[in-house]
């Protein structure tokens, strides 16, 4: 299953040179860095930010006080050399000539490649930079306004290249102010996104496509109107995706996607889809609403991204702060579907950089937390496979603390061996006590060892028990158990 590693391109490669005393581009990141990134339990790596950025989106960014006020924030220290602008406003979909260029980009492809990981990339098809080429070479690709538009909403439009076009958006806030609306239902886009896709699947094995559910054309429609045109009889990705993967068949597709609109997005097309409902009801919810949202079809669960940070995201280490964090990372990791770890997650990082910055605070490296992710990686790479299932745990009439735990089996059907694995998450900030019953029929007769993956203790229990009345299990606050089952 897809675990990926995502790493803000621009920052690592900065702190990668003053590392190395050097200058250090993609195309020679040392080897030994690469085997840092190639971890255990990770097959993927997503490179965030490597498109040529904007020169005119960093003179807005720079004249802005809410980002501004933003940087200082997350760098107290910061100046306008550290302000690189956003790798979501871009200038062309060419590998910046800072981070090493397509040749840098090649570079790096191929030494993952070697270490057995896949790279994916961005795509933003919702919106472009104010410089982008396709401005003044193909403006019916974008959204276009009029004298009246820009004089009675200046934020909403801007005048470039002798044309006034919209600024882009999504429906609920405010327009961007750096970057300009394309027009989902341009046919002339959707021939050249299908054209900048496959260039993408030329340098890469993935893309991730930005805020993908705005370019859907329901979603279209209501945002823009009549300013977009008559709707086309095909959707945009069904139509996009399919002539894409004439080229490229198995480039992976990963769609940032919120507003319940993952199964749709999956049906048109993507692979993966972000799972922040997940993120959600573990920040904010009890375990019943989780264990909720786990009972959905498991060909939809398959086709989910579960997180606890992104790049968008505050850091796991703030919103899931000690053990709690360990539980809900427990809890993302050994899920079916895609895994999206971030880079400076497994050290514990607490701050957040916006990403128009170069430069992020320093932050020692928290050496619990590293090893506890060590393990993790591990710990799921091994559990992962085979069929998944989630189970009930029942408790007592004068003891409801079951309810706080989630808990679900993995058994492997692949090999003779009969692999099995239970994990068992105290979802709350109490002590628990249940049994969970396990799907397993064959357990009598003998007794059993489960050893815990992520502590190495181990547990011998008899078969008719287990098969009878089920595993007994008493977890402190925000404990786990991680366990292998064998003979």
């Amino acid at each position: 299953m897809t675990v990926i590693y995502e790493i803000n391109t621009l920052i690592w490669l900065g702190e990668l040179s003053r590392r190395y005393g050097r200058p250090v581009t993609l195309g020679d990141v040392p080897g030994e860095v690469w085997d840092e990134v190639a971890r255990p339990g990770i097959d993927t790596v997503w490179l965030m930010g490597v498109w040529e950025r904007s020169p005119a989106g960093l003179r807005i960014a720079l004249r802005d006080e809410g980002l501004r006020e933003s940087f200082r924030a997350a760098l107290p220290d910061v100046t306008e050399a550290d302000i690189a602008g956003s790798p979501y406003c871009v200038r062309n979909y060419v590998v910046d000539a800072s981070l090493g260029g397509p040749e840098g980009l090649a570079a790096a492809r191929a030494q993952l490649t070697e270490r057995g990981l896949k790279l994916i990339v961005d795509y933003v098809p919702n919106h472009v930079a104010p410089d982008h080429p396709w401005l003044t070479e193909r403006p019916d690709c974008l959204i276009q306004g009029t004298p009246e538009d820009l004089a009675h909403a200046p934020d909403a439009f801007l005048e470039t290249g002798g044309h006034i076009y919209a600024r882009g958006r999504d429906p609920f806030f405010a327009p961007w102010p750096d970057v300009v609306q394309l027009n989902a239902f341009s046919e002339e886009l959707r021939a050249v996104t299908i054209d900048t896709l496959i260039s993408v699947g030329d340098q890469a094995d993935g893309v991730r496509c930005d805020m993908a559910m705005l370019l859907m054309n329901d979603v279209f429609a209501k945002t823009w109107g009549d300013r977009a045109g008559p709707i086309p009889d095909d959707d945009f990705w069904p139509y996009v995706i399919p002539r894409v993967r004439e080229r490229h068949p198995h480039l992976l597709f990963v769609a940032e996607a919120y507003w319940d609109l993952e199964s749709a997005l999956q049906q048109q097309g993507f692979d993966h889809c972000y799972d922040k409902r997940l993120h959600d009801r573990l920040a904010h919810e009890e375990a019943d609403s989780v264990r909720a949202h786990l009972h959905a079809d498991l060909s939809y669960q398959q086709g989910l991204v579960r997180f606890l940070e992104n790049h968008d995201e505050p850091r796991a280490a703030s919103t899931f702060p000690g053990a709690r964090g360990r539980a809900a990372a427990v809890t993302v990791a050994t899920l079916p579907g895609a895994t999206l770890w971030h880079e400076g997650q497994f050290e514990g990082r607490r701050v957040r950089p916006p990403v128009f910055l170069a430069r992020r605070p320093e932050e020692p490296a928290d050496e619990p937390t590293r090893e506890f992710y060590r393990r993790l990686l591990e710990a799921a790479a091994a559990v992962r496979r085979g069929e998944w299932r989630q189970l009930t745990p029942t408790g007592w009439p004068d003891n409801d603390s079951h309810r706080a735990l989630l808990a679900w089996s993995w058994t492997d059907t692949d090999t003779d061996t009969g692999i099995r694995h239970l994990v068992v998450v105290n979802d709350s900030g109490h002590p628990t006590q249940a049994r969970v019953p396990l799907p397993w029929d064959d357990l009598r007769g003998r007794e059993h060892r489960m050893t815990d993956l992520l502590t190495g203790q181990t547990y011998d229990r008899a078969g008719d028990e287990l098969a009878d009345a089920g595993l007994f299990v008493a977890l402190d606050a925000w404990q786990v158990h991680v366990l292998s089952l064998t003979a």
